[in-house]
């Protein structure tokens, strides 16, 4: 199993692409610390977890304090070891031109993506450095690569999450340690569906997905898998990637 023995940390880890992270990582072998700023989603993940036979532990988090990551992480490392660090957390904002975006809610997205990200990071290096071995994957986004009008603190927030997983993939790599980024299209989760009704929902989705040459939006699983791969010996010689996860919406 490609994760076998190997101890992954995922914030975000109680919805969406985090929770399918969590099962994705779970069936390959990996002990699961999942964190979540809503500690009921993330008992729910390790609940599912638990009953396939999986190690794993559930805390309550907010990225943005470091302190509290650099509990969950030392906590983690202590317990089980650290191999894996998937900084996923994250919150993205109402459609608006960048002039008509308030500043309170520039900085909350910010806070969350980019210095959740670095917190992250920042707890986890010195316990990877030290075995000389393991990768972190960030969760960046499309938005980060190219134009998204109407998301621009997303945007802004997003691409600082591709260029900084560069440069701690360079400072990482004499160490062992290896830096990716995976870079979604659209994906079916709660942070994109929100509280539409179904049918709503269906029609938007419909009309997202033709800009997609797939033909469909993502998945969780779509992105999960990407991770898990990323996080896993299977890329022992890639780092510094930012793998785009897009049903070919790049290349339309």
């Amino acid at each position: 199993m490609r994760l076998e023995d190997k101890t992954v940390v995922i914030t975000g880890g109680g919805s969406g692409i985090g929770r399918e992270t969590a099962r994705r990582c779970a069936e390959s072998g990996a002990t699961v610390v999942v964190a979540d700023i809503d500690l009921s989603a993330a008992e729910e993940t390790v609940a599912e977890l638990r009953d396939g036979g999986a190690t794993t532990d559930a805390y309550e988090l907010d990225v943005r304090d470091p302190d509290g990551v650099r509990s969950v992480v030392d906590a983690t490392a202590e317990e089980y070891g650290l191999d894996v660090m998937v900084n996923n957390a994250g919150i993205a904002h109402d459609y608006a031109d960048m002039e008509e975006v308030p500043l309170d809610v520039r900085d909350r997205v910010v806070d969350i993506n980019v210095n959740g990200v670095w917190n992250g990071c920042r707890a986890a290096i010195p316990h990877l450095k030290a075995q000389e071995s393991g990768a972190i994957v960030n969760t960046a986004s499309l938005a980060g690569l190219i134009g998204s009008p109407g998301s621009s603190a997303y945007s802004l927030s997003k691409g600082a999450v591709v260029n900084f997983t560069r440069t701690i993939a360079a400072e990482l790599g004499p160490h062992g340690v290896r830096a990716n980024a995976v870079c979604p299209g659209i994906v079916e989760t709660p942070l994109v569906t929100g509280d539409r009704e179904e049918s709503e929902w269906e029609q938007l989705r419909d009309r997202m997905a033709e800009n997609y040459p797939l033909g469909r939006l993502g998945r969780p699983e779509d992105v999960a898998n990407a991770i898990r791969f990323l996080g896993s010996e299977e890329a022992a010689w890639i780092t510094g990637h930012t793998l785009t996860v897009d049903g070919g919406f790049s290349c339309a």
